[in-house]
């Protein structure tokens, strides 16, 4: 296994730069997430690279669901990003960072009134899902006395070599409204009150490995915006989405680079643009791909048992890390405090949820395992910690962010009294 490039080995240690891994998992306790800012920053520059040296009017949202941790944030709102938020806590998330309410796409298929309210106050453009959604909108925006800037989400009936559940622009999809019903779409947004259409959206899915699908879908989103823009509607932005994948598998996956990436994209969108005679800023929404790497999760071995197999039974589950049993992903496992030393033996990694499927990740080789060994878990930096829970009430660990020399909390780990903190007694439960 290749590590990546700015993680190494001292004294059989695994390092995030000059950072010692056990010795953060001896200082804070396991489970622990460990997150480099610096790299977020470096991946996102790569992308600033890519996109502005090809074409200058470029956005970058930051997909906010898949790391929503507020330091996060704040670093690439640091550098510019805005960022697509799915849900008024997101919103609520970005604007804290300092994010501009201009710089940010409100997108999903199930808003709430309370959700497109809160769009209407901040100033915040919606993406928008279906008719229904628009006419709520339209509503909202009247009754608080502003125009809502909108775009409609459109999809375009691409199939991706992805995993089904996060493949987003099927036709079957729940989301967005059939790239055929956009130009008529688009005409009701018009006969709107309040409502000003300024862009228009789509998202393919996500952990995509070729730029070949993203070629495609900017040829749909091109030229639909030429058939619009004949209609009347003056195309401010054009969103391309997200969803460039990563190689969780080292070595073996390649994932295209960001410079890869806008080189098959941008193009595609320039020729469409150039045929429709408009000059629209291009957005893009990366997620995964700025932060999956830049996070690992550190976990203690409880127990080894030796049955069919080698259990190695570990004190983090999928209540931290859901992607193995909910997409039967793959995460590299490092035993941290004995890099150095070779693999030998033959591990499934198991945590301690009461579920048959609470599995890590199984049939990998680790030197001999004892209790005591800090594992690793490598890319857990896009839907880590974002989709963790408290399942059998089991307390969310601490996140750790790393700056150069620097290494801080930026969430603390709960505690079995944070369990029942939201919890209240029914009046005919309560004691004297």
């Amino acid at each position: 296994m290749m590590l990546p490039g700015f993680m190494g080995v001292r004294n059989g240690h695994l390092c995030i730069r000059d950072h010692d891994m056990v010795a953060l998992a001896g200082q804070h306790g396991t489970p622990l997430y460990v997150t480099d800012q610096d790299r977020i920053e470096e991946k996102y520059r790569q992308y600033q690279q890519a996109f502005l040296s090809r074409y200058p009017d470029t956005r970058i949202l930051y997909a906010a669901k898949a790391n929503g941790n507020l330091a996060v944030l704040r670093a690439l709102a640091g550098l510019g990003a805005g960022a697509d938020v799915f849900s008024s806590g997101e919103l609520h998330l970005a604007l804290t960072a300092g994010m501009s309410p201009g710089s940010l796409l409100f997108n999903g298929s199930s808003k709430s009134p309370g959700d497109l309210a809160l769009a209407v106050e901040k100033g915040v453009i919606v993406s928008v899902d279906s008719l229904d959604e628009l006419h709520q909108l339209d509503t909202a925006a009247g009754q608080a006395g502003k125009r809502a800037a909108i775009a409609f989400r459109v999809n375009p009936a691409l199939d991706v070599p992805t995993h089904p559940k996060i493949a987003t622009g099927l036709a079957t999809s729940k989301f967005g409204i059939a790239h055929e019903m956009i130009p008529a779409a688009y005409d009701e947004a018009l006969g709107c009150e309040y409502i000003d259409p300024i862009g228009i959206h789509c998202h393919i899915g996500s952990q995509i490995l070729s730029v070949e699908p993203f070629a495609r879908a900017c040829e749909v989103m091109v030229r639909i915006a030429g058939v619009i823009t004949d209609r009347g509607v003056r195309l401010k932005f054009i969103d391309l989405g997200g969803g460039l994948g990563i190689p969780y598998h080292r070595p073996g996956d390649h994932a295209p680079s960001p410079d890869e990436y806008a080189e098959a994209v941008v193009p595609v969108f320039r020729k469409g643009i150039a045929a429709a005679g408009i000059t629209p800023s291009l957005w893009i929404e990366p997620g995964r791909s700025l932060v999956a790497d830049s996070t690992i999760l550190l976990t203690r071995v409880n127990s080894v048992k030796k049955a069919h197999r080698t259990f190695v039974n570990v004190d983090a589950g999928f209540n931290l890390l859901v992607r193995p049993v909910m997409y039967d992903s793959y995460h590299e496992v490092v035993t941290a405090n004995r890099v150095d030393q070779d693999s030998t033996t033959l591990c499934t990694v198991t945590g301690p949820i009461c579920e048959t499927g609470d599995i890590l990740a199984s049939d990998r080789f680790l030197p001999d395992p004892v209790s005591g060994d800090i594992l690793a878990l490598l890319d857990c930096g896009a839907y880590g910690f974002a989709m963790s829970s408290q399942y059998n009430s089991r307390p969310r660990c601490p996140e750790i962010l790393l700056k150069g020399n620097m290494a801080a909390l930026m969430r603390r780990g709960e505690t079995i009294s944070d369990l029942t903190c939201t919890m209240q007694s029914p009046p005919w439960q309560k004691q004297d």
